[in-house]
């Protein structure tokens, strides 16, 4: 579903990302881990063609994007859905009224009852729905914006940095919705320093720094507190990863 390589971006006399090369297929969770500044993002938005690479190759569901190509962006990005360290949504309008909004805006035939199953879905609480954005919690806020995902039946669902912020029964409760996209075959790349979130959430996880994939793991190979090892003993012990790996 994602397959990128020999990706390549250079900002200045800084390599963020040196011959990246990573494949996800459907129903595959691709944890992108590494401290801040290890070019996690700059990924996403070579991915996104929010920039253009240096050089390398980005391919979505078989396709090559061309980024000097509008049709070609617009055609990846149909079968992206895109979810920001902060999730940006309309704070004066409820979770039903933004998804309305933004399936028009995407051009989404949907009805009212499609919009209230995927919240559903998500397992946002019904009372809420009417609520607001602007009482929402991020972790609420981040069901909105899976739920929007789901409504635009994404094959391919990007996150940046999702457990940020959030304590450790909102974590676990985003870990257990994104299992179950993965399970309708939705591909996943998660780019976080997130150690918990990782472990508990990824299929298949590749350590990032400087820009370069510096170790790959399996993550039913691993054994307990065994990623937290690995992590430290390639990016350095000065490296914090949030969540400590439970043992």
């Amino acid at each position: 579903m994602l397959v990128t390589k020999n990706l390549t971006k250079k900002f200045v006399n800084q390599m963020a990302v040196n011959n990246l090369s990573l494949n996800i297929q459907p129903g595959e969770i691709l944890c992108l881990l590494g401290s801040n500044g290890a070019g996690k993002s700059t990924t996403l938005n070579l991915i996104l063609s929010f920039i253009e690479a240096d050089s390398g190759e980005i391919f979505v569901d078989g396709n090559k994007i061309d980024i000097s190509k509008q049709t070609s962006v617009v055609e990846a990005r149909k079968k992206i859905a895109y979810l920001p360290e902060q999730v940006n949504l309309y704070e004066q309008f409820n979770a039903i009224e933004n998804l309305e909004y933004l399936t028009q805006l995407s051009e989404i035939n949907t009805s009212k009852e499609e919009i209230k199953q995927a919240l559903g879905q998500t397992g946002l609480y019904e009372k809420a729905w009417a609520q607001p954005l602007k009482q929402y919690s991020k972790g609420m806020k981040q069901k909105v914006g899976i739920a929007f995902s789901v409504l635009r039946k994404a094959k391919l669902l990007l996150l940046d940095e999702p457990t940020s912020g959030l304590d450790l029964t909102a974590t676990n409760e985003f870990i257990q919705l994104v299992k179950t996209l993965a399970n309708q075959d939705t591909a996943v790349l998660l780019v976080t320093h997130d150690l918990y979130c990782a472990e508990k959430l990824a299929t298949h996880i590749a350590i990032i720094d400087n820009g370069t994939v510096v170790d790959s793991l399996i993550a039913d190979d691993l054994s307990q507190g065994e990623l937290q090892k690995r992590y430290l003993d390639v990016i350095g012990v000065n490296s914090k990863p949030s969540h400590q790996v439970l043992n």
